[in-house]
């Protein structure tokens, strides 16, 4: 059977120029090269400046140097309410309820925040499940919880470590530790996309294995929100937390996010409290007694970032104007012409440690220079130099993520190129 892909200039610019999305790329600001537009695939670590981004920021500075105090209330888009316009679209995006959601806070935050309500160990249900080699923010997160409760990571903290080739876990090895340890697991806490990998994790039938077990379930979506099509509310999972500065392109060290099923709305779990968490319609009586708002708004603290919040509601609008299983359709496309390069031409260079099957992953192919770590940060530093832009995970990973809103064909085709002339080069 033919391949409906060719490894040519003019094939990759047809597709491009016959991609409806095509338009989208216009609305990002892309770094510049020396010979033109890098070829930026670094969206899993920062996403491009959408355009309109500057606009929605210089917005606000004049709503606050025209109405100083008043901006709270008045102005086309009043403060209080700011992170309520960003609520519908955000919820569309990732699968929930508008009150399930709420941009707040960055991510090591929210986990903490999260972590207080719903990690309650016990003497005989103490333990946290986690993948081996987690993000650090995690990891740290987790050990540090696991401590401020009295226990040992040494006992509390269970690693599941890759059983695939390449370091990927297979669902049948999440379902065996459920079997063995469910009993003594309080938390289940696990990425959406794992950072280094890049496998998708299938959320709904992980919770379901916890639930059956008695844990609790929480998800790091830090690369799965913005990069694939998700059903928070359905999956069932207690809560989750992501950032929005990777897919979600809403600038450097941007406003995090969380999600707590509605089936814990009103609950009388234990939090960290503050003001803004407190219910709406009271909240400016200054009262001594805290009241949670119903959702996930109940676990905010303080006021909203205007500032920061501005770029991830321009970000958030054009995820809603392109509809994210359109990109994700597009991102299959784009994700598996990059597969297939790497696969018929450059074989004798890269390995790709990424799952093949498109289902159990997102934008990201995680890569390895079959030479070794050496001739991989090799390769990596040259394609820099050629405004190549992807990134390195240690200890061996080069990252390359062609995000739908703004890669094209083209772009995959010049980095098979620039791997297979970097080749010829150092042969």
């Amino acid at each position: 059977m033919s391949t409906p892909y060719e490894a040519t200039i003019e094939w990759a610019q047809a597709r491009d120029a016959a991609d409806p999305l095509r338009a989208f790329r216009d609305e990002f600001l892309i770094p510049p090269h020396e010979h033109g537009d890098s070829q930026y695939f670094c969206g899993n670590s920062l996403g491009l400046q959408p355009r309109a981004a500057r606009d929605a920021v210089n917005a606000e500075l004049d709503y606050w140097g025209e109405l100083g105090v008043e901006g709270h209330f008045k102005g086309r888009l009043p403060w209080m309410d700011y992170h309520e316009f960003v609520r519908d679209h955000l919820a569309e995006l990732v699968g929930a309820q508008p009150d399930e959601v709420v941009a707040m806070n960055t991510l090591g935050v929210n986990l903490h925040l999260m972590m207080v309500s719903f990690y309650r160990p016990t003497p005989d249900r103490h333990a946290i499940l986690m993948e081996a080699g987690a993000f650090p923010t995690d990891r740290y997160a987790v050990e540090s919880q696991i401590r401020y409760h009295g226990f040992s990571p040494n006992l509390s903290l269970i690693e599941l470590a890759g059983d695939e080739p390449n370091g990927t876990i297979s669902m049948e090895a999440i379902e065996r530790t459920l079997a063995e340890h469910g009993s003594r697991i309080a938390l289940v806490l696990l990425p959406g996309v794992q950072y280094r990998t890049g496998q998708f994790f299938d959320l709904k039938k992980i919770t379901d294995l916890a639930h059956a077990q008695g844990c609790t379930v929480g998800f790091d979506l830090a690369h799965a929100v913005g990069n694939l099509p998700l059903r928070l509310h359905d999956s069932g999972m207690d809560f989750a937390i992501w950032c929005s500065y990777k897919y979600l392109n809403s600038g450097p060290g941007a406003v995090g996010g969380a999600f707590v099923h509605a089936r814990h709305a009103r609950a009388t779990l234990p939090r960290f409290a503050g003001w803004w968490g407190h219910d709406k319609s009271t909240r400016f009586q200054m009262g001594p007694e805290f009241v949670p708002t119903s959702g996930a708004d109940g676990w905010q603290l303080s006021n909203p970032p205007i500032l920061a919040l501005a770029p991830l509601r321009v970000s958030l609008e054009i995820f809603h104007r392109a509809g994210i299983q359109r990109l994700r359709e597009k991102s299959l496309q784009l994700t598996g012409y990059l597969e297939w390069l790497v696969q018929t031409q450059l074989h004798d260079v890269l390995d790709i440690v990424t799952p093949k099957d498109p289902s159990r992953r997102g934008s990201q192919l995680s890569i390895r220079v079959l030479g070794g770590r050496t001739q991989g940060r090799a390769l990596f530093d040259y394609l820099i130099d050629r405004g190549i832009i992807g990134d390195w995970r240690e200890p061996d990973v080069i990252r390359i993520s062609p995000a739908p809103l703004y890669n094209r064909f083209a772009d995959c085709l010049a980095f098979a190129e620039a791997v297979r002339a970097w080749h010829r080069e150092t042969a």
